[in-house]
């Protein structure tokens, strides 16, 4: 959980603190119940925005909310005509909506913005934006559990571009975290590319094998006295029942099964990031005919990490660099909860606080 404050548009960010949540508490995704333990949330984001608010009018502004992109649907649409008005083309956007959206496009709050075309003729092409409003509205009451007003709401990736200086080169940017990866192409202000990647996704049975890894590695371990007593507390097995020699074998096999579940859930997340940006880079050179001359990293990953994996994966010419970096943060403004963390954190504060 991460907040940040500016003076002005500039976006010279004035003041960031970062807070963690246990594990769990939040769940990104599509339908409702994201906001798993809502107290501890709460606390959260209320530390956070009291660390930047200050004490004066600050308290009184609305929060410019940045989501996971795993909560959000960003899609491109193409029109031969639309309205001019907005209050008349949303509708039409939102019926186009209707077979390309994973839940009710009547029930979402939706938005758009123009990339190209024109009124003289033309095709009209777009960015639309939905998120279903239950789950936007379990952000939202978040905010106002904490005592401030939500305002502005963005997807974390789209809220990154925003801090991008309009310039002609192309520019490719990967939002990487555990759980979901972002990629995205601007060139000049208008965004080519938007693919999100949910690696959490669906741990029923017909998920993929990997996926189901990561589900798996998910549950609690303690420590080994106390798995031991866990398991000589389970029913008895047999007519002898558990041992406290089965106990702590048992106990054991479930640690070091935990431990390759959670070695090859690394393998196969860092498989999804590499695998997303090599489509990045190929989608780059087919359509603009270059090369990108550097990724820009962005997420909770971290340049560093994301470049180790793409040397790793055979890209070692592909340079990678962080998004953020220290001219865009005041002296003294990164609180102690920053320290050791990668700058890609601060990536779609920034860019929200910039727009």
């Amino acid at each position: 959980m991460v907040a940040a404050r500016a003076e002005d548009a500039a976006a010279m960010l004035a003041a960031v603190v970062r807070n963690g949540l246990p594990d769990g508490a939040l769940a990104p995704g599509l339908k409702p119940g994201n906001i798993v333990d809502k107290d501890a949330v709460v606390e959260a984001v209320r530390k956070a925005l009291d660390g930047v608010a200050g004490t004066g009018r600050e308290r009184s502004r609305d929060v410019t909310l940045v989501v996971p992109d795993s909560a959000v649907r960003v899609l491109f649409l193409d029109f031969d005509q639309l309205p001019s008005k907005r209050a008349e083309a949303l509708p039409v956007v939102r019926f186009r909506l209707k077979k390309l959206l994973p839940f009710d496009a009547d029930d979402a709050m939706v938005s758009y913005q123009v990339m190209s075309g024109t009124k003289g003729g033309g095709v009209i092409k777009m960015v639309a934006v939905a998120i279903p409003k239950e789950v936007l509205s379990e952000y939202e009451g978040v905010v106002l559990a904490a005592g401030y007003l939500p305002g502005a709401v963005l997807p974390s990736t789209l809220a990154a571009l925003a801090g991008l200086e309009e310039t002609e080169a192309p520019v490719l940017v990967v939002n990487a975290a555990p759980s979901a990866v972002t990629t995205a192409i601007v060139q000049a202000g208008a965004l080519l590319l938007h693919r999100s990647v949910d690696m959490s996704g669906d741990f029923g049975a017909e998920a993929a094998p990997e996926t189901r890894v990561a589900a798996m590695v998910a549950m609690a371990l303690v420590d080994r006295e106390s798995s031991a007593q866990e398991w000589a507390q389970q029913e008895a097995l047999g007519p002898e029942g558990w041992s406290r020699f089965d106990a702590e074998v048992a106990m054991q096999t479930a640690v070091v099964e935990a431990a390759e579940l959670r070695e090859r859930a690394s393998v196969a997340a860092a498989h999804e990031v590499t695998q997303a940006v090599s489509v990045a880079v190929a989608y780059f050179e087919d359509t603009l005919r270059t090369v990108p001359e550097a990724v820009l990293a962005a997420g909770t990953l971290g340049a560093e990490t994301l470049d180790a994996m793409m040397v790793e994966s055979g890209f070692e010419g592909l340079r990678v660099r962080e998004m953020v970096d220290s001219g865009m943060i005041e002296a003294g403004a990164a609180s102690a909860t920053m320290a050791g963390m990668s700058k890609g954190w601060l990536a779609g504060v920034r860019g929200a606080l910039k727009s």
